[in-house]
């Protein structure tokens, strides 16, 4: 599983708003020069991030973006998948086909399993946990390299 351009800049995106949006409603155009990403390309973002209601948008003079919910409610998961679709690390476990081999496969349990390794550890960080990077608290929970080895 790799995570996409988009996935990420989802990630910086909601970051961006969430560290500036004291100031009010939060325009694509200002995100989108901090940040050094196009600001067509972040239409594409935002639009799947207002649908999945992450997000909230006001048209017209003084409008732009905000969070919809608090950072901390936020997991660093439901905005992936909000911005890629299921992080799944097999095509047949996201159900967008049938594989006819999934009642005797003998690597499913493998991939159930990886899959609930990913989704808890990225559920284990919120989006107040990415405004705090300063702080530590991300580092604790990365394993240490050659953990488990």
């Amino acid at each position: 599983m790799m995570i996409s351009t988009k996935g990420r800049y989802a990630l910086r995106l909601m970051i961006d708003i969430a560290e500036h949006q004291r100031e009010g409603y939060i325009r694509l155009r200002d995100v989108a020069k901090r940040q050094g990403i196009s600001e067509k390309y972040l239409e594409i973002i935002v639009r799947a991030l207002v649908q999945q209601e992450y997000l909230t948008g006001v048209r017209g003079k003084g409008g732009g973006y905000r969070l919809s919910l608090e950072p901390e409610a936020c997991s660093v998961r439901q905005i992936l998948e909000a911005a890629e679709g299921p992080l799944v690390p097999v095509v047949c476990m996201s159900g967008a086909q049938e594989c006819p081999r999934m009642e005797e496969c003998p690597t499913l349990p493998l991939w159930r399993g990886l899959d609930r390794v990913i989704s808890e550890y990225l559920d284990s960080f919120t989006l107040e946990d990415l405004l705090d990077h300063t702080a530590g608290a991300m580092q604790a929970r990365v394993p240490a390299e050659g953990a488990g080895s």
